[in-house]
């Protein structure tokens, strides 16, 4: 499946609660539909990610990880 992104942000080597920030930032300039994907090291981004998408109401339309690195696909709602 592949998504159309709208911002790519870059997070990589910041820690919790940065990478998170980083995604806030980028989601409050886009309009309702409209995706970030971000790039992040930080291991306790997964569980910030998934909390954050079920407060805010935002959709994590995909989430993968590899040994070095987190990509998150957000979808402002």
């Amino acid at each position: 499946m592949e998504i159309e992104v709208d911002v790519f942000v870059d997070a990589s080597e910041l820690t919790c609660p940065l990478p998170l920030l980083k995604a806030k930032q980028a989601l409050n300039k886009l309009e309702s539909g409209q995706v970030v994907h971000l790039v992040c090291t930080d291991s306790g981004s997964v569980k910030d990610f998934n909390v954050f998408c079920t407060q805010s109401g935002h959709h994590l339309l995909d989430a993968k990880s590899n040994d070095i690195s987190y990509e998150y696909w957000l979808k402002k709602a």
